[in-house]
């Protein structure tokens, strides 16, 4: 399915105008269902961003059926600021290595874009972060998604951070695709997104651009005061999935949270994928929750585990 940031605006601007609708937050009035029978995950040992990762994605992709020969490949990492010794971006070893991996099994093109939310200058978000230079060496394009013009995807990979949010509970798969919605229309920061709900709205960017695959970066996640201000929590872990609920229930358990208890995990499941272990896959390593769970603001502390 090919997707054009023109035709994003033109299904947002739908979605925004009817989400003004009465109607309930808890079954919005979706005309999709994306379920797949079965999803499936794949959860990789990382250490540590210093070691070669290259062959390890490769060879965790291989574990699905995956078709991207002669497509258009979309990588969206998670690209907000650079502030020094905090977890807030996708590493970009690991976006580098997701386009090598992409590349070896036929994408005809691999983009990388992002339009951050909290920084108007993302030039500046790239170099100060390293993702320029990385990405210029391995000659990977990128794409400001604030401010560019059309771009056209065949597939679309959400590369999130795995971190607390002090708004939504976590920022994972779904909760990063608000990158995709231009700045330039909506404005620093992206609050037009909040004023409906912040789990509404992020239910509302997925019902209108597919995630096709997720490769979720929590070798050095985030807890507390998420998405800025919160404190590193090493996982050494990169979660991989055809299915962006199943996705975003794996990580909840990672980081000792309920899913169910996380208002756009629970929705989702509904519509977009699943969230029972019961209809997950698991591949690679086994999923371990942690005996202390990710410390979150007050607001959120009904979504831990235990």
């Amino acid at each position: 399915m090919a997707i054009t940031r023109q035709e994003l605006l033109v299904g947002g601007a739908a979605i925004v105008a009817g989400a003004s609708v009465t109607t309930p937050f808890f079954r919005p009035r979706y005309r999709i269902k994306r379920c797949p029978a079965r999803s499936r995950v794949a959860i990789l040992h990382v250490e540590d961003y210093s070691r070669p990762i290259d062959e390890l994605l490769f060879s965790g992709l291989r574990l699905f059926c995956i078709n991207v020969q002669g497509k258009t490949v979309l990588l969206k990492p998670n690209l907000v600021d650079y502030i020094p010794g905090t977890a807030l971006n996708t590493h970009h070893q690991l976006v580098v290595a997701a386009a090598e991996a992409f590349r070896h099994l036929g994408a005809r093109n691999v983009v990388v874009g992002e339009g951050p939310g909290h920084q108007r200058d993302t030039q500046l978000v790239l170099s100060d972060s390293g993702y320029e230079g990385e990405l210029k060496l391995h000659k990977i394009p990128f794409v400001d998604l604030n401010r560019d013009e059309l771009i056209q995807a065949d597939f679309i990979v959400s590369m999130p951070k795995v971190k607390t949010h002090h708004w939504s509970g976590v920022t994972l798969s779904m909760k990063n695709m608000f990158g995709v919605v231009p700045g330039n229309k909506y404005g620093w920061p992206k609050n037009i997104l909040h004023w409906s709900g912040i789990q509404h709205s992020i239910l509302d960017v997925c019902a209108t651009v597919p995630i096709h695959f997720v490769i979720a970066d929590a070798v050095m996640a985030m807890e507390g005061n998420g998405p800025l201000n919160g404190s590193p929590r090493p996982l050494c872990t990169v979660v991989l999935a055809d299915d962006p609920v199943a996705a975003d229930a794996t990580c909840a358990r990672v980081m000792g949270f309920e899913p169910d208890r996380i208002a756009h995990i629970h929705e989702a499941s509904h519509f977009l994928g699943n969230s029972s272990p019961a209809l997950i896959d698991q591949a690679a390593e086994a999923l371990r929750v942690p005996e202390v769970p990710f410390q979150v603001v007050p607001e959120f502390r009904h979504i831990c585990a235990i």
